[in-house]
C-alpha cells in the first residue's frame, strides 16, 4: 500500500508541472476579456478589430495544432513543453510592451502557437505517464488548471482595473507560470511510450519503473511494444480506414465543443453581462469572476468522478443542462424585462452553462482525444482533431459580436441551443465509454473495427455485447 501511495503521489506532482501549459491555455485566452474593454480605450479600433484581437490567438493556436503532432514526434512531449513555455515568454512580452495594435496582434499570435502545440501535448503526455485505472481524473487534471487560468485571469482583470495601462499588467502576469512551467519541466521524466517509439527501451524501462515505484513493468511495456510494433508511419496513415473512424469522432468532438457557444462567455462574458444591464466595466468584470470559480469547481467535481461515473454520463447530461440555459438566455434577452431581473436571469443562466460545460464537454473532450487514437498515428491524429477544436473556436469567436449586431442576443443563443441539441444525439450514438479501459485494449478494438460506441469496451465484454440487437443495430 505504501508503494502504491508513493507511486500514485509521484505521477500526480509530474501530471500537475505539466497541467501548468493548460493553466496558461486558460489564462492567455481569459484575460482578453477584460483587457479588451481597456485596450479600446488606449486605441481607437472597430468591432472586426476586437473580433481579430481576441481570434488572433485562435489563429495561431490553429497552425500551433497543425504543426504539434509532427512535432512532438520528432522531439518528444517533455521537450516540446519546455519550447512551449518558451514561446508564451515570448509571446507575453510582445503583448504587454506594445505601442501599436499590430504589438499586440503579434504577441498574441505568439501564445496562439504555444496554446495550440500544448493544449494537445499536455494532456497527451499525461495519458502516456498515467496508470489507466487513474488515467481520466489525471488528465482532467489539465483541463482543472485551464479553468484555473481562467478564474485567475478574472480576477487578474478585476485587480487592475483602476490601474493606469491595466491591460498591460493583465497581460503581463501570464509570465509567471509561463517561468514556472519551463521550470518544472527540467524535472520531469519523457513518456514511455515516446520513448519505446524511439527504440529507447532501456530508458522506458528505468522511467516507467520510476513512475510506477515498482521494477515490474514487463506486461506495460509489452503492451505498449504491442500495440506500437516499433512502426514509423507518415501522416497518410492517420487516413487509413481502420484510423479515418476515429479521425472523424476527434474532429466532431472539437466541433461540438466549440459550436455550442463556450468561447462566447469565456471571451465576451463582460460584454454580455453589459448587454444585460450591467452598468460598467467593473461591474461586469466582476461578474466573470463568480464564473470562474463555478468552473473551476464543476471541474474539480470532474476530475473526482470522471473515472466513477464515467464519460458518456457527464457528457450526455452536461449537455442537456448547457441547451437549456442558453435557450434561457435566449428567451431572457427576448422579453422585456426589468434590468434588475434581465441580470439576474443572465447571471443564473450563464453560471449553469458554465457548470454544465466545464463536467462534460470541457473535461471530456481532452480526455478522450488522448485515449482514442493508436500510438502509432497519436500524435499526427491527436493533431488533427485539436486542429478542429480550434478552427471552430476562431470562427464562433470571430463572429460572436457580428452576430449579435445582426441577430440580436436571443436569437444569437438560440442558435447555440439548437447545436446543443444536434451535439447530444450525436455524442449518444457515437462517443463512446473508456472508464476502466487501457490505451491499449481500446486500440485493439479499433483495429476489430468495432463501432465507435463501443471501442471503449474491456477485452473481456466484447463477445457478449457484439451479439446484443442494439450493438447489430448500430
Amino acid at each position: 500500500m505504501k508503494s502504491i501511495y508513493k507511486s500514485h503521489f509521484y505521477i500526480y506532482i509530474v501530471s500537475a508541472i505539466a497541467a501548468i501549459a493548460g493553466l496558461l491555455f486558460g489564462f492567455d485566452t481569459g484575460i482578453i476579456s477584460g483587457a479588451l474593454l481597456f485596450i479600446e480605450k488606449d486605441f481607437t479600433i472597430s468591432t472586426e478589430m476586437k473580433e481579430l484581437i481576441v481570434s488572433s490567438v485562435l489563429f495561431g493556436a490553429m497552425f500551433g495544432s497543425l504543426a504539434s503532432g509532427r512535432l512532438t514526434d520528432r522531439f518528444g512531449r517533455r521537450r516540446l513543453m519546455l519550447i512551449i513555455s518558451g514561446l508564451f515568454i515570448i509571446g507575453t512580452l510582445i503583448a504587454s510592451f506594445a505601442t501599436q495594435i499590430y504589438g499586440i496582434l503579434l504577441g498574441r499570435l505568439f501564445i496562439g502557437f504555444a496554446i495550440g502545440i500544448g493544449s494537445y501535448t499536455a494532456p497527451l503526455y499525461i495519458a502516456e505517464i498515467s496508470p489507466y485505472e487513474l488515467r481520466g481524473g489525471l488528465v482532467s487534471l489539465n483541463q482543472l488548471a485551464i479553468t484555473t487560468g481562467i478564474l485567475c485571469s478574472f480576477i487578474i482583470n478585476y485587480t487592475f482595473t483602476n490601474i493606469d495601462g491595466s491591460w498591460r499588467w493583465m497581460f503581463g502576469i501570464g509570465l509567471f507560470p509561463a517561468v514556472l512551467l519551463s521550470i518544472g519541466m527540467l524535472f520531469l521524466p519523457e513518456s514511455p511510450r515516446w520513448l519505446i517509439k524511439q527504440n529507447r527501451y532501456e530508458k522506458a524501462v528505468k522511467t516507467l519503473q520510476h513512475l510506477r515505484n515498482t521494477t515490474d513493468v514487463s506486461h506495460e511495456i509489452n503492451e505498449i511494444q504491442h500495440s506500437l510494433h516499433i512502426k514509423q508511419v507518415g501522416f497518410r496513415e492517420i487516413f487509413s480506414p481502420w484510423i479515418l473512424p476515429v479521425l472523424f469522432l476527434g474532429a466532431m468532438l472539437g466541433f461540438i465543443q466549440q459550436v455550442t457557444g463556450i468561447n462566447t462567455i469565456i471571451y465576451y462574458a463582460p460584454s454580455i453581462f453589459q448587454l444585460a444591464g450591467f452598468p460598467d466595466a467593473s461591474s461586469s468584470i466582476l461578474a466573470t469572476v463568480g464564473i470562474g470559480i463555478v468552473n473551476v469547481l464543476a471541474t474539480v467535481f470532474a476530475v473526482c468522478y470522471l473515472d466513477r461515473l464515467g464519460r458518456r454520463p457527464l457528457l450526455l447530461t452536461g449537455l442537456i443542462g448547457m441547451c437549456v440555459s442558453l435557450v434561457g438566455l435566449s428567451l431572457a434577452f427576448q422579453t422585456s424585462a426589468d434590468v434588475n431581473v434581465l441580470r439576474l436571469i443572465a447571471m443564473g443562466c450563464t453560471f449553469l452553462y458554465i457548470i454544465c460545460f466545464a463536467f462534460s464537454l470541457g473535461a471530456i473532450l481532452w480526455l478522450i482525444v488522448s485515449e482514442i487514437f493508436p500510438l502509432e498515428v497519436r500524435a499526427t491524429a491527436m493533431g488533427v482533431a485539436v486542429f478542429s477544436c480550434w478552427l471552430w473556436n476562431f470562427v464562433v469567436s470571430s463572429t460572436f459580436l457580428t452576430l449579435i449586431h445582426a441577430i440580436g442576443p436571443s436569437t444569437t443563443f438560440l442558435v447555440y441551443a439548437i447545436m446543443c441539441i444536434f451535439s447530444f444525439v450525436f455524442c449518444y450514438y457515437k462517443v463512446p465509454e473508456t472508464k476502466g479501459v487501457t490505451l491499449e485494449q481500446i486500440e485493439e478494438n479499433i483495429r476489430q473495427r468495432l463501432p465507435l460506441r463501443y471501442i471503449g469496451q474491456p477485452v473481456f465484454d466484447k463477445t457478449p455485447l457484439t451479439q446484443t440487437p442494439e450493438y447489430q443495430a448500430d
